[in-house]
């Protein structure tokens, strides 16, 4: 049933496309949805929640308090990760193993269609738990879903050049991003995520959330706008 000892589709869900402002109820409805009929074919999913805003209004909170503790900061936004893996772990109702994950070493005995995962630890964000995820169960390739058509040659909001890079070496990923991952930076994926997925040979596909059928084209492996990254 629901395709126990096969390997697992893993997604990592954007906390911009959860919770773009507030909760996106529509969003998280339609996509949990579109998983269901998925399940019922007999999949299986291990979905990764990020903070999004709601791990950056928490932690510009904390700053203006009086607390610039960056592991304080780090703890925040790995709360705000909790909520919304609660809230689309709750979307599933009983299909989705009670519990979320938020340990992405310790191995889960779960029989549900579905585990929803959290945040870990300060200095890992949920890009790095994918990966760890993935690893774990056996999937080849980390869906990542955000608020991004594709990995860009630049900012495509500072940079009216940036062009689109439809395919791309983690090695070569790897020599744009900044060394270092921090909540604050600005970047398509975790630079210490790219590392361990490039040393793991883990592909991962880039698409933005708002295109529904494009998301679902990706997830179901088929010829998706985005990007693809792999070794």
């Amino acid at each position: 049933m629901f395709g126990l000892g096969k390997p697992v589709t893993v997604i990592s869900l954007g906390g911009s496309v959860i919770a773009p402002e507030g909760p996106d109820a529509p969003f998280i409805k339609a996509f949990t949805e579109a998983i269901k009929e998925r399940m019922a074919a007999g999949k299986r999913f291990v979905i990764v929640t990020g903070g999004g805003r709601t791990a950056r209004h928490y932690f510009q909170a904390l700053q203006a308090i009086g607390n610039g503790n960056p592991e304080d900061g780090d703890w925040i936004g790995i709360y705000a990760t909790h909520l919304n893996a609660q809230l689309v772990r709750l979307s599933f109702g009983e299909l989705a193993h009670p519990q979320i994950n938020t340990d992405p070493t310790k191995r889960m005995d779960w029989k549900s269609p579905v585990l929803i995962a959290g945040g870990w630890v300060p200095g890992r964000s949920t890009d790095y738990d994918a990966i760890l995820l993935a690893k774990m169960y056996g999937a080849k390739n980390v869906v990542n879903v955000s608020n991004i058509d594709y990995v860009y040659t630049a900012d495509p909001k500072k940079d009216p050049l940036a062009q689109p890079i439809p395919k791309i070496s983690w090695a070569d990923l790897i020599a744009m991003l900044p060394q270092e991952w921090s909540p604050s930076i600005s970047a398509p994926f975790d630079p210490i995520a790219a590392r361990e997925a490039k040393e793991r040979n883990i592909s991962v596909s880039i698409v933005n959330g708002s295109n529904l059928q494009n998301t679902l084209a990706a997830i179901d492996g088929q010829e998706f706008k985005g990007t693809v990254i792999q070794n």
